[in-house]
């Protein structure tokens, strides 16, 4: 058996590819709906309401896919720890691509009226459904091919999609921008990136296709130890780690969302930047967002998960009592700090959390387990984090937003404070 595990060994590079074009996919997707959720959906979904009214009603349709998450993750959980990892990815890819795509094709209210919002509405949940399963899946076929003392690093390539993927949405805002005027834009041009990401979905399919099974999971197919009901597994024995893990991420969720949806929601209006303006400078600090990935998988793996996560939850408690003090109207630079600096403790808090999550659960539940926790956490953290930050603002000022940062940061610290370390433990073990 030993032999047949080891002819189906997948090579370094397309793992890491693999892991890393699902990821990028997941976060260009929901980084174009976001960027249109707040420069395009109210004009042309919910044109009826008030200027304010239809940015959260937008906002609310970003949130739907986060509601879903937790019911994808028990699917796609299911199957990837029943079926294993490589044809879950492929199902998941499968209906996030679709789902986007569609969005792109939809007509407008002043078409069909209230069922514009409807079937915004039921694309949204349908990227919600692949997302919860792709993330989990991308992060897995990473660490679970990883060589020892080095899963950190392997898990770190899932998460650099995320800043890969977002500088691909903001890069096809800007050329749009560029190219054609606002209202060809809002009449039209938003539809080309969500209809041109098949082209990555495709890309996706063709590199997954030709990966073998994990060979951590090939282990527990040849020792017949598939659990037959993974989710009721999680919830009866690990119900635990799938609480800590949560909570774990929300600080990492609640920080991005709030650099990216709710940065450009209050830039572009109660700050009075251009969407260009705004979006050059997410740019620009996406660039650190990268470059701190590789950072803190580099310290996770030299001073363990559980200490460097700790550490960097002080830092984002830190950042969020000063946040007021760099956003501010009439002063790109301080604007341009303040992304620099939120978006680069985003890396830091990112790049450990998939290897962390993979860790804390066995192999035989590991899919549901680390799903069940990142899409749980998608609720507490992102679904509603820009709805929430903008609420805050407009009632309280900035600052408040700043306080909700700490509120969030001291969760996940007290979660890491709970966590056990996981560097040096055996990850095939069952």
């Amino acid at each position: 058996m030993e032999s047949t595990i080891h002819s189906h060994t997948n090579s370094k590079t397309r793992v890491l590819l693999a892991s890393l074009i699902g990821t990028t996919i997941e976060f260009f997707d929901f980084y174009i709906y976001a960027t249109a959720a707040v420069l395009v959906f109210p004009h042309l979904f919910f044109p009826t309401s008030s200027g304010s009214a239809a940015i959260l009603q937008s906002l609310a349709t970003f949130a739907i896919a986060f509601v879903a998450r937790p019911i994808g993750a028990a699917i796609f959980g299911h199957l990837g720890d029943r079926i294993g990892r490589k044809a879950t990815l492929v199902a998941a890819l499968l209906l996030m691509g679709f789902s986007t795509v569609a969005i792109g094709l939809l007509p407008s209210y002043a078409q069909i009226g209230v069922f514009a919002p409807l079937l915004l509405a039921l694309c949204r949940l349908g990227q919600g459904l692949g997302l919860s399963g792709e993330w989990s899946g991308a992060v897995l076929l990473a660490t679970e091919n990883a060589p020892k003392g080095k899963r950190a690093w392997y898990g770190m390539f899932p998460q650099l999609g995320a800043p890969l993927g977002f500088i691909l949405a903001v890069s096809s805002f800007l050329i749009l921008g560029a190219l054609i005027s606002n209202e060809e834009f809002l009449a039209w041009g938003w539809r080309i990136p969500f209809i041109a990401s098949a082209l990555l979905v495709i890309l996706g399919l063709y590199i997954r296709l030709k990966l073998h099974e994990t060979p951590v999971f090939q282990k527990v197919i040849s020792k017949h130890e598939e659990e037959k009901a993974p989710f009721k597994q999680v919830l009866a024995h690990h119900s635990k780690q799938v609480i800590l893990g949560t909570l774990a991420t929300v600080c990492t969720l609640v920080l991005f969302y709030l650099m990216t949806v709710f940065s450009l929601n209050w830039g572009t209006t109660a700050l009075g930047y251009s969407r260009d303006v705004f979006l050059k400078m997410q740019l620009i600090a996406t660039l650190g967002f990268a470059a701190c990935i590789p950072i803190s998988a580099v310290l996770s793996e030299k001073f363990g998960r559980k200490k460097t996560s700790i550490c960097i939850c002080i830092i984002s408690i830190l950042f969020g009592l000063v946040f007021s003090y760099f956003f501010i109207p009439n002063s790109p630079i301080s604007v341009l700090t303040f992304l620099c600096t939120g978006l680069s403790i985003m890396g830091l808090t990112y790049g450990p959390i998939g290897t962390i999550l993979s860790e804390i659960f066995p192999v035989s539940v590991r899919y549901t387990g680390s799903a069940l926790a990142y899409n749980l956490a998608s609720i507490l953290g992102a679904s509603f984090a820009p709805l929430i930050a903008t609420k805050l603002a407009q009632s309280y000022g900035i600052a408040a937003v700043g306080y909700y940062l700490c509120g969030a940061s001291l969760l996940s610290l007290l979660a890491f404070l709970c966590i056990r370390e996981t560097k040096d433990e055996n990850t095939l073990s069952t």
